[in-house]
């Protein structure tokens, strides 16, 4: 999967960066600083994309 590849995440975290994303065009940030501090935001919050399931820790 190359850098920068989204498919391998939820729709929720999609929508989730899409909305962050247009609260920091909001404040004033480019459209770019926008959607890289989204994805940021998202990874931060939920750990990043899909992991397979079997044999993941639960925490």
């Amino acid at each position: 999967m190359p850098q920068g590849d989204k498919s391998s995440y939820t729709d929720k975290q999609k929508r989730q960066a899409a909305h962050i994303e247009a609260s920091y065009e909001n404040k004033g940030a480019s459209v770019k600083t926008a959607e890289a501090r989204a994805w940021a935001t998202v990874n931060k919050l939920t750990g990043g994309g899909k992991k397979s399931g079997s044999g993941r820790k639960q925490s």
